[in-house]
């Protein structure tokens, strides 16, 4: 029997028409902070601002991570027993450095990535109203995502935050949402400033009466490189690096970037939780980490 799409299990269910699900209080980000609490607590350490510059290895095993502290301003070498990636294989590639070989290097050197931006807008209200039968606080249009259509603008998708969770707002009476563009690094988009970017997506939005201008409190820009592995370039030849960093014992990809692999946040998580399960029974061979997501169920085809 197929669950209610209001029930929280809804394993028939396709992942784009799921209505019900955990999400936490203050947005993902909390269930990021509160695992760092728990290392800390447990004795562990959470470095932050550094970048990995270098991966050594000897005989099939990672020795140690080097990284540039930019507190510190100073690199730092970490002997490692087990290491978790979760970087992009680009770049996880190039820090193992003369040890790869140049048809690995290659490979990796071609995978493509799609960058993105959220502009934040902070509103007194929308333009838009709720015209449907679900009631929502102050009214509110019930959606959490719209894509936008419009071919005039560059915009391709708004985010409601207040929908998420009535907590991520501050004023209960104010509006916030995320404009998201999809873009490449350094491309015009890319490389606007904060102000200029803000300005021009509050322009797209006004011209498609979605907001109007007066009515923005204010704005934010951020932007995700990598933000989503792509599958052109060099993709179909991905099996060359899977092949090369599987012979690592020690060597853990994981999640979106770690694995050149778009998954959902959830199955991203997951390929985290069973390489831990391979770590604690000793087991070496790699492919249940990639079997994560590779089951049929999940992934969504065109209605034919």
């Amino acid at each position: 029997m197929q669950e209610s799409q209001n029930d929280i299990n809804q394993k028939e269910v396709e992942t784009s028409l799921i209505e019900q699900f955990f999400y936490p209080k203050l947005g993902p980000g909390q269930i990021w902070e509160k695992a760092a609490d728990i290392i800390q607590a447990n004795g562990g350490q959470v470095i932050l601002n550094a970048n990995v510059v270098g991966i050594e290895t000897e005989n099939d095993i990672v020795t140690s991570v080097r990284v540039w502290d930019e507190i510190r301003g100073q690199s730092i070498l970490y002997q490692a027993d087990y290491v978790f990636s979760t970087m992009p294989v680009r770049e996880l590639i190039n820090a193992m450095g003369d040890g790869v070989s140049k048809s690995v290097k290659a490979v990796a050197n071609g995978l493509i990535y799609r960058d993105f931006i959220t502009v934040g807008l902070l509103l007194k209200k929308l333009n838009i109203n709720n015209e449907t039968n679900q009631r929502t606080v102050n009214d509110l249009i019930p959606d959490n995502w719209i894509y936008i259509q419009e071919r005039e603008v560059k915009l391709g998708r708004l985010q409601i935050f207040n929908n998420w969770s009535p907590y991520m707002v501050h004023d209960p009476d104010t509006v916030w949402i995320g404009l998201e563009y999809f873009c490449n690094e350094g491309d015009e988009l890319w490389s606007m400033t904060d102000e200029n970017f803000s300005d021009f997506a509050i322009r797209e939005l006004a011209s498609i009466d979605i907001i109007n201008r007066e009515d923005v409190l204010d704005s934010t820009v951020l932007r995700m490189p990598k933000a989503y592995p792509a599958y052109f370039g060099n993709y179909d030849q991905f099996d060359v690096v899977r092949k090369y960093t599987d012979r690592f014992d020690n060597l853990f990809l994981i999640g979106r970037n770690g694995m050149h692999r778009y998954n959902n946040a959830d199955h991203s998580m997951l390929t985290a939780m069973t390489a831990v399960d391979n770590l604690v029974v000793g087991r070496t061979d790699k492919s249940n980490i990639w079997d994560v997501n590779a089951e049929d169920e999940y992934h969504e085809t065109k209605p034919t």
